[in-house]
This record gives C-alpha cells, structure tokens and sequence, in this order.
C-alpha cells in the first residue's frame, strides 16, 4: 500500500462521517464547523489511480456566479 493510501481513507471516512452527523436532528454544528476546514486541509494527496490519466480539478464548467 503507497504511505498516504491510509491516511487518505481515513480521513475521507472521518468527513463523510461527520457530514453524516451533520445532518443528524440535535448535531453540534459548531463543532462541525470547526472541525470541517480541519480534515479537509489535513487530506493528503490522493492516492495514484484515484483520478483517471489526465484529470485536471481546475479543468471543467462554469460554476453559478463564476467566470462573470
């Protein structure tokens, strides 16, 4: 497994988790904001093969209020 795979995973599991308990009746969304920016900065690179040949995150339409 490359160095980062784990690492990886498990923080994409710990966001879909908390968006999860985002949506719970009575879930602290303080804390979930708080916490949110925190995983999201911490994911490392994904691993090799998560995105095909060639995938540019930048590259693809115009969103609602972009590009005016």
């Amino acid at each position: 497994m490359c160095p980062d795979c784990e690492d990886f995973a498990r923080t994409v599991l710990l966001l879909g988790q908390l968006a999860l308990y985002a949506d719970m009746n009575g879930a602290d969304l303080d804390f979930v904001d708080a916490v949110s920016p925190s995983l999201a900065v911490s994911l490392p690179e994904p691993p090799p093969g998560t995105f095909p040949p060639g995938y540019d995150p930048n590259d693809g339409p115009e969103y609602p209020g972009e590009g005016w």
